[in-house]
């Protein structure tokens, strides 16, 4: 198994800067996921690493092997694109095979690992078919499997499952995972689909602007956010933000907002907070809950209710906002009714007004 080493990677396109003096470790074996929205510079990044886009500055290396100037196939990684890139004129058999009969494998070898291949991504009755006879899934398991015939270390996905429907990209998504577990290789996936972030990844890098705002497991990066960018890009519906002030008094330090009051005994801060200090408190929609009886945190009323089957998101006025809560789908609370909630505060982060960062 090989890991990546990244190390004051510049790109610049054009004369714009896309990725500045950026450092990243991959694990050897890892499977580690670049998130983000489109144009972070999150595929430039995987370019960058396949050989795809030279760099302005900085290195790249592989398995301890500096390729920052090397030629992809010298690279010694497998690549999916997302519009799968097959030869239309070539049978499944033969588009998994090109790359080894390229590269001058023995013609018994190749057999062994197509058909090796083939057997784990359930391509065994389709090896004689063209890509025009196959099924979108059934195509990028193809292109998968292309990259797999070549034995690399390191496999570099540049957002395989977009063009799939939902139940197929669920479908791929945990075959993806079974495969890494099997393999056991290096892998990078860019994607902007939290989904496929949180249930694929070892550990998730969050980008924005070139930059990576936030590298960890997914459990730390969703629950332990680093700035309020990451903690709203992830989470579905995203994160409730509520502007306020930290108070202290002889009970410990408390969040005051107009509407409510929260007790933070329970908050493990990162870093000194400050009496009087203004911040942006982050809560979760499945933190909150609700009840038709009065207690709780604060009294608010629902004015949306959107069900989704065992569950259902109410939004509540709060004020100038729209609070998202997850609610069992047996709360009966229509639109109009006044319901009581209650914030989980071990379970909320905090931000500075100022800076956007975690405190």
């Amino acid at each position: 198994m090989s890991g990546i080493s990244i190390n004051a990677l510049d790109i610049r396109l054009g004369g714009t800067a896309i990725i500045s003096q950026l450092d990243l470790q991959v694990q050897a074996g890892e499977f580690l996921v670049l998130l983000g929205p489109s144009g972070c510079g999150k595929s430039t990044l995987l370019h960058s690493i396949a050989g795809f886009i030279e760099v302005s500055s900085g290195s790249i290396a592989i398995g301890g092997q500096d390729v920052t100037w090397a030629d992809p196939k010298d690279r010694g990684i497998g690549m999916v694109f997302q519009s799968y890139a097959l030869y239309p004129t070539m049978t499944v058999e033969k588009n998994m095979a090109f790359g080894p009969k390229i590269a001058g494998v023995p013609r018994a070898e190749i057999k062994k690992r197509v058909d090796r291949v083939a057997g784990m991504l359930h391509l065994e009755e389709l090896l004689q078919r063209k890509p025009a006879n196959l099924s979108g899934g059934q195509r990028q398991r193809v292109a998968i499997g292309r990259a797999l015939v070549r034995e690399a270390e390191v496999l570099l996905f540049d957002e395989p499952l977009s063009n799939l429907d939902a139940k197929l990209r669920s479908v791929l998504r945990r075959e993806l995972k079974e495969l890494h577990a099997k393999l056991g290789a290096t892998m990078v996936y860019v994607t902007h689909d939290q989904v496929e972030a949180m249930t694929l990844a070892n550990r998730i890098a969050v980008m924005r602007n070139g930059a990576i705002q936030q590298i960890d497991t997914p459990a730390a990066v969703y629950g332990k956010p680093a700035n309020v960018y990451v903690a709203g890009f992830l989470g579905s519906p995203t994160m409730n933000f509520i502007k306020g002030q930290l108070k202290r008094d002889t009970a410990g330090w408390r969040f005051v907002h107009p509407r409510l009051q929260l007790d933070l005994s329970g908050y493990e801060f990162a870093s000194a907070p400050q009496a009087g200090q203004p911040v942006i408190m982050g809560v979760r929609p499945e933190d909150i809950t609700v009840q038709t009886s009065p207690g709780g945190s604060f009294a608010s009323e629902v004015r949306l209710v959107e069900p989704m089957g065992s569950n259902q998101v109410l939004w509540l006025a709060l004020q100038d906002l729209d609070l998202g809560v997850i609610a069992d789908a047996t709360l009966v609370a229509p639109a109009g009714t006044q319901v009581y909630a209650s914030i989980n505060a071990s379970r909320v982060s905090l931000f500075d007004a100022g800076t956007e960062e975690r405190i």
